[in-house]
């Protein structure tokens, strides 16, 4: 059996509304730090201890520019994706393929010691899950 459990939640806005979206964060005390996505075309601000991340398309556009592009046309900004932790994404995404879901973007990066695997599924029953496996704390 795979265990998971929740990590974080992915909110997809506007590039012009992402650092309001974030500064009502950081009214709640929360502190973010951008992830460097250049490559993918995204902007992803996260504070990863308090488990809010806000991703918004930016300029130039790259390999998933658009994706959430797409996301905010059709569903308006929102809930993005559920972020569940696991030892490994292999296991899980054989459960989400059984449940209908395929594999939307998936990553490995490694930089220095820190390991990140990612897997972005297409939604189950409209839950959208993104799998996460790394050797970073919690």
């Amino acid at each position: 059996m795979t265990s998971a459990r929740l990590h974080h939640v992915v909110y997809c806005v506007q590039p012009e509304n992402q650092e309001r979206a974030a500064d009502f964060w950081r009214d709640l005390g929360l502190t973010f730090h951008e992830v460097p996505l250049a490559e993918e075309g995204i902007r992803v601000l996260l504070d990863w201890s308090a488990g809010v991340e806000i991703v918004s398309p930016a300029e130039p556009a790259g390999t998933e520019t658009a994706r959430f592009r797409a996301f905010l046309d059709e569903r308006a900004e929102g809930v993005y994706s559920v972020v569940v932790r696991a030892a490994d994404v292999e296991g899980p995404i054989s459960v989400a393929a059984r449940h209908g879901a395929r594999v939307r973007y998936q990553q490995h990066r490694e930089v220095g010691d820190v390991v990140v695997d990612e897997a972005d599924l297409e939604p189950v029953c409209g839950m959208a899950v993104t799998l996460l496996a790394t050797n970073l704390p919690d």
